[in-house]
């Protein structure tokens, strides 16, 4: 069973090609005229990917992952889930049979955009019991794809780099992670807690918005 944990939810809306978008504080992002909840990065499997190999990671990693997820699609009211990418990290392993088990208690179509760690058999996509697995969806305004391409000209909602803001100021300096928005793309945020954050291969010109666990804001 997962231990729920109260969490402060925080968002702010965003308009894009018309369509009204609420980045939230927990590294989701809701699309209301779809009831989509979109996300990215969730590499489920990398806590016990690291245990295997002899590294200490504690397993309620992805329990507090898949909490936090409970929450934000009964929050949202969502129908729909979209995982821009990687929702694995290293094939099948002990984590995904505790993602596939806590999914059977989930009523929202998964669909999945697949990313560079999402080698999936055809026994692990059976497995994962997702409603699609695709390479890329064009829905509305927006083109769904876990690595921007500069070839396509549709705007463009992506993942993969697991972006990250450094806020400097006197006492010290912070990191923290962040969607980016350009007139091209979204860049989203890293779902899960155990990944680290790339302060320098982000999009220019960008409008960022870091996260904390108890706010959203604009920089």
């Amino acid at each position: 069973l997962l231990k729920i944990n109260i969490m402060k939810i925080r968002t702010l809306e965003i308009e894009v090609l018309g369509e009204k978008l609420l980045l939230c504080n927990q590294k989701v992002m809701f699309w209301e005229a779809q009831s989509m909840l979109i996300l990215s990065d969730m590499h489920i499997g990398k806590s016990a990917h690291f245990r295997k190999n002899g590294i200490a990671i504690p397993n309620s990693v992805l329990k507090n992952d898949l909490n936090k997820l409970d929450q934000m699609i009964s929050y949202f009211g969502a129908e729909q889930l979209l995982i821009n990418g990687d929702i694995l990290h290293a094939g099948d392993n002990i984590d995904v049979d505790f993602f596939c088990e806590w999914k059977k208690g989930i009523p929202t179509d998964f669909h999945l955009i697949k990313g560079n760690h999402d080698r999936i058999s055809k026994e692990l996509e059976a497995k994962l019991c997702l409603t699609s697995i695709q390479e890329e969806l064009k829905a509305g305004p927006f083109c769904f794809v876990h690595e921007f391409d500069s070839q396509y000209t549709d705007f463009q909602i992506t993942g993969h780099i697991h972006p990250g803001i450094e806020i400097r100021n006197k006492i010290k300096n912070l990191r923290l992670p962040c969607f980016a928005v350009t007139e091209k793309q979204i860049l989203l945020p890293a779902f899960s807690e155990f990944t680290g954050l790339d302060t320098r291969n982000l999009p220019s010109r960008a409008t960022f918005f870091p996260l904390t666990p108890n706010e959203i804001f604009e920089m």
